[in-house]
């Protein structure tokens, strides 16, 4: 069953209806769901549907011709192009009616065989099909490819594509959509978990609880999910155990960049390289306070780094550091003393997510006191703020995450207003999160005070 993503499926469809020709990029880190995607877009349609193989390129071009022929007349003469001009230009005689749809998968691997191809393409798109009634959607999961090989200035498709959209991993409304029996609170604990990639939300059984589904399905050998960075990380970058040490160090609390280099010891100028790799694969973020200026994030010295990626952040986290065990088969004693004791703090921070996307849903239905500009987390010396949003004017919302087991109550409250003077905010709405609920004093201080909400488990399921 197909799920979400009806800003991309709204957007395809929109270049779908324009009477011009239509030369779509799709790209995105793997397992985000481009597939799915465009087989959910196609499947009411006409259309020629490749997927490119790592092979060849007379394999690719043999292959490539026989999914264009497929069922047209014309095949009775020719079984093969001979060359990718002759491929591409038979789009415009595909005996679909209407559009003619074609879809490209995983194109590097189509370039990485032949790399005349983008100039073929471009040749072709300049002096014929974008005239013609066609939509091209080009595909692929190597990122940093895509952007620099096919994007960027000085290649032939620069300029060229007619629409470009990078995919990115689902919101917390469309995730939690794949566990329809959990509870609210085991929703957010499977998204921390997960994340929003549809690939590692399919894995989970929403039939068993959030404890079993973590040990069969990340803690147990053979599972798809036990083994599924490893993977990632041999495909996509090399030197795997430098890698391997700088997330652990993060995903263990190092956030500053001299405590990575305190803990890991890896070369000072190196360090930075290998960041902006992982950056650039959206696994690493670099997170400024809310309240910086865009000179003041020049500063390297400035920001905190944290795994961007909820299943990368949990499985160095809890899987790589126990993995002598769980090679053993000692499942049920990595869960008991390694995960389960660990398991709230850890969830704590994606809470903080959920909470923003909250407020930022709120934000666009304009059902807030305060129609914001700017969210995120605000931190100064011994200041923390889980949430911190700038309205247009001098009115702010901060907000308070609490995912504990104890309700939040007015002291709770207190020390958040204590620290609003180093955010210099000077007119503030409160905003309180929490998992357990609020005490009965903090209820009725609530009912009185217009700049105050409190938020619990339930309000969030509703707003999603």
């Amino acid at each position: 069953m197909f799920f979400g993503r009806k800003d991309e499926l709204e957007f395809l469809k929109s270049r779908y209806e324009k009477d011009i020709g239509q030369l779509i990029v799709i790209y995105g880190r793997r397992r985000i769901g481009k597939t799915e995607l465009l087989r959910e877009f196609c499947k009411d349609m006409p259309h020629v549907f490749y997927a490119c193989k790592e092979c060849t390129d007379d394999e690719q071009l043999n292959s490539f011709s026989s999914r264009m022929l497929k069922n047209a007349q014309i095949s009775k003469y020719i079984q093969n192009f001979h060359d990718w001009e002759q491929a591409f230009k038979y789009i415009i005689e595909l005996p679909q009616a209407g559009k003619k749809l074609l879809v490209i998968d995983e194109f590097p691997y189509m370039v990485h065989g032949n790399r005349s191809i983008p100039s073929v393409l471009q040749n072709l798109w300049d002096e014929l099909l974008i005239r013609e009634d066609v939509m091209i959607i080009l595909c692929g999961s190597a990122m940093s490819f895509i952007e620099k090989e096919i994007l960027a200035k000085k290649n032939p498709l620069y300029g060229r594509a007619t629409g470009i959209l990078k995919m990115n991993e689902m919101d917390f409304g469309d995730a939690i959509k794949f566990f329809p029996n959990f509870e609210i609170k085991d929703k957010i604990v499977a998204y921390s978990i997960l994340g929003g990639i549809p690939h590692y939300l399919k894995q989970f059984d929403a039939k068993i609880g959030i404890k079993e589904n973590i040990k069969n399905n990340m803690l147990s050998r053979g599972s798809v999910l036990y083994n599924e960075v490893e993977f990632l990380m041999r495909q996509e970058l090399r030197e795997t155990s430098i890698y391997n040490t700088l997330i652990t160090t993060i995903a263990m609390g190092n956030t500053k960049i001299n405590d990575i280099y305190q803990k890991t010891q890896i070369d000072r100028a190196k360090i930075s390289v290998y960041i902006k790799n992982l950056i650039d694969l959206n696994i690493l973020n670099r997170e400024f306070p809310v309240s910086d200026t865009i000179k003041s994030t020049a500063n390297v010295q400035r920001g905190l780094y944290s795994i961007a990626d909820n299943f990368f952040s949990f499985w160095y986290r809890f899987v790589f550091p126990n993995l002598s065990e769980l090679e053993a088969g000692d499942v049920d004693g990595v869960y008991e003393y390694s995960v389960k004791p660990f398991l709230d703090n850890y969830t704590s921070k994606a809470f903080e997510n959920v909470c923003i996307q909250y407020l930022r849903k709120k934000n666009m239905q304009g059902s807030l006191p305060v129609r914001f500009r700017k969210i995120g987390r605000f931190w100064e010396k011994d200041c923390e703020i889980d949430i911190l949003a700038f309205g247009e004017k001098e009115e702010s919302i901060v907000g308070e995450c609490k995912w504990q087991t104890t309700k939040v109550g007015i002291s709770d409250l207190k020390h958040l207003k204590s620290k609003i003077e180093k955010a210099k905010v000077t007119k503030a709405y409160y905003y309180m999160f929490s998992k357990s609920g609020f005490t009965n004093e903090l209820i009725k201080f609530a009912e009185k005070d217009e700049y105050l909400s409190l938020i619990g488990l339930k309000e969030i399921e509703e707003a999603f």
